[in-house]
């Protein structure tokens, strides 16, 4: 299998620098990183690279078993760390791939030694002493409107997601990307998503690790962000002042500062 063409990997920056491996959430793909990327181009090696079902990818290699729960993406990042020979890279996750993030580091830590989460989230449903921000109804009326009606559904969440109603741009680009994400693969990975419960795997988490949340976010609310800093062992939890669940596209300038910011400190 060609992994770097099946998750379209693009490598770019610095190739003498360190390497750090940028993930997208769900329902978009590489190119969400686009503002981020000249921020480390200089100092550090830059891979991008599409989960199958996003982007550029190779859809024919889809398997709805392997994807119907996050270790098969969790895989899929092992095997691009591994066609690259990455050794000791910093895995940047935003959203749901901050929790993918956390399995790959567990799989392969000689391949990953740090992680940044942006925006993450273990577990999106309410639970007894945790707040995820949905109630288990909220999250199954979620699912059947994006089932039934994938494109409507993205009109409609794109703008609630990036939570800028001063920037419509932003909503506009991201109801864009999830329209271009095939909508079988899209429910299957949304159903992987939302129903999701990473919160054990957290206290494994044994390599550097900072934190990004935003002050208002109605997908990862703050209490989520602490959560998780509470739940992994020397973890930076650091509040951008933005809003909505895409820091790195609403407040780029915060967000590469952050993240430049804790790799200057791991070098």
């Amino acid at each position: 299998m060609d992994v770097e063409r099946r998750n379209n990997v693009t490598v770019t920056g610095n190739p003498s620098g360190p390497t750090v491996v940028l993930a997208h959430g769900f329902g978009c793909d590489q190119n969400m990183w686009r503002l981020t990327v000249p921020a480390l181009a200089d100092d550090y090696r830059v891979v991008l690279f599409d989960y199958v079902g996003a982007g550029r990818s190779d859809l024919s290699a889809f398997s709805e078993d392997r994807y119907a729960s996050l270790d098969g993406y969790a895989q899929d990042v092992v095997e691009v760390c591994e066609a690259l020979d990455l050794r000791d890279a910093v895995f940047v996750g935003h959203s749901v791939s901050a929790m993918i993030g956390v399995l790959a580091v567990g799989r392969a830590p000689e391949r990953l030694g740090a992680l940044v989460m942006v925006a993450p989230s273990p577990r999106y449903i309410d639970d007894d002493g945790y707040r995820g921000g949905f109630t288990a109804e909220d999250i199954a009326e979620l699912l059947a409107s994006l089932e039934s009606n994938y494109l409507g559904w993205s009109a409609a969440m794109a703008p609630v997601i990036m939570g800028n109603a001063d920037r419509p741009e932003l909503g506009e680009e991201l109801k864009n990307s999830f329209c271009a994400t095939d909508p079988d693969m899209a429910r299957v990975f949304a159903r992987t998503t939302f129903l999701s419960d990473s919160r054990d795997d957290l206290k494994a988490v044994a390599v550097p690790t900072l934190i990004l949340d935003c002050t208002q976010d109605v997908i990862a609310p703050r209490e989520v962000g602490a959560f998780v800093h509470q739940a992994i062992p020397g973890s930076t939890l650091v509040t951008l002042d933005a809003t909505g669940h895409c820091p790195h596209l609403s407040a780029p300038e915060a967000t590469n500062e952050a993240i430049t910011d804790f790799l200057a400190r791991l070098a």
